[in-house]
């Protein structure tokens, strides 16, 4: 009798079991009244009625779905307004939207290194740039977090070579900024490009929310790409390349992601677009945010916590252990407070955490709640 093909995926369970790795889907209640810091929705925008309204308002005029591929017919004045609007705002001359996040940073990756290229890749960058890294081809170095002189090194020893270093501008599961300044400065000494994921800096850092670009004034140089999401501060989905119009028409002829994919569904754009130009008229929410983060630093690390210093809006909290960290999560999430978990080896240092994400709508009366709630569930060293 024939081997079934798939009992190879019962080892690797079983395996992922035994370390303690599984993984599993929590579907959660439309209405859930859990207090939500495990999400990316810093500035508190996705369920703001002028944004899902328009997000209907999207959908009824333009559709449920974008009916095809940016190229062919997924491509609408709204995603054009919504380049335009998205440009301006974080200082680039031109801007291209996407389906994901994932899918701008794969788009740019790959379409600004091939084969014969160089990628300088931060160790601690997020898995779409890995990824990205991965299928572009090219020989990629990864080099030590945030270490400008060793990017430095890597290309003074590919002198003439194109090159394209490649970093987070503000890492997911620390929180803490990229040097841009100095990194911008050294690619700009070595003629190559810098590529920046700015998908947790906007909204969050720099003039009224215009990014970590921004707030490091290397926003519109000509070497310098940028991506970003439009999930996380916008409250929306999608993302976006952001950079010379050059290097933008570059990607609508060779990015793959963008080519053979389906346009971002209208409601998603229109949500975007809101969300950008509310941000716009508000943008103290910028700094409610990032003060929402030191609180909850300062507060924690009075408390005896170990907490890194964030840079933007995400506090990252140490575990004793891998079960400790998960055992912490859980018993906030029993108290109505949802929190993220990080352990080994999503972590490649192997400390395990937990993980906060501040908000700008939050009250200082569900501030103090989550506070009591995460010290007061803090696992004994």
């Amino acid at each position: 009798m024939p081997q079934d093909p798939f009992d190879w995926i019962d080892d690797e369970s079983r395996r992922r079991e035994h370390a303690g790795l599984v993984r599993t889907l929590r579907p959660r209640a439309a209405d859930s009244e859990l207090l939500d810091l495990a999400g990316n929705d810093y500035l508190g925008l996705t369920r703001r009625p002028e944004i899902t309204e328009a997000a209907a308002e999207a959908a009824r005029r333009w559709g449920a779905g974008a009916t095809g591929s940016r190229l062919v017919t997924g491509s609408t004045a709204l995603h054009a307004e919504l380049e335009r609007e998205l440009a301006a705002f974080c200082g680039f001359e031109a801007a291209l939207v996407l389906s994901s996040g994932y899918a701008a940073n794969l788009a740019a990756v790959t379409a600004l290194s091939g084969r014969d290229a160089l990628i300088v890749s931060d160790a601690g960058n997020h898995a779409s740039i890995v990824d990205g890294c991965r299928l572009s081809r090219a020989e990629t170095a990864v080099v030590p977090h945030a270490d400008v002189d060793a990017v430095r090194k890597t290309l003074d020893a590919h002198p003439g070579r194109r090159a394209l270093a490649v970093t987070d501008s503000v890492f997911s599961v620390d929180g803490d900024a990229a040097p841009l300044n100095a990194l911008a400065d050294a690619c700009a000494e070595h003629g190559a490009a810098l590529l920046v994921d700015d998908a947790h800096g906007l909204g969050v850092l720099g003039d009224g929310g215009r990014g970590a670009l921004d707030a490091a004034g290397i926003a519109g140089r000509p070497g310098v790409v940028a991506t970003l999401t439009l999930s996380k501060s916008l409250g929306s989905q999608g993302g976006a390349v952001l950079g010379p119009a050059r290097v933008v028409d570059h990607l609508v002829n060779t990015a793959r992601t963008f080519i053979f994919d389906t346009g971002l569904a209208p409601a998603a754009t229109g949500a975007a677009l809101a969300s950008l130009r509310l941000l716009r008229r508000e943008p103290a929410l910028a700094g409610r945010a990032r003060t929402v983060a030191a609180t909850l630093h300062r507060r924690l690390v009075e408390a005896g916590l170990t907490a890194a210093r964030p840079d933007a809006a995400v506090v990252s909290v140490q575990a004793p252990s891998p079960e400790a960290a998960l055992r912490w999560a859980a018993d906030c999430r029993s108290a109505g407070l949802a929190v993220g978990c990080f352990r080994p080896p999503s972590v490649p240092d192997g400390i395990s955490r937990i993980r906060l994400t501040a908000r700008a709508d939050l009250t200082d009366q569900q501030l103090e709640s989550a506070l009591a709630t995460i010290i007061g569930a803090a696992p004994v060293s």
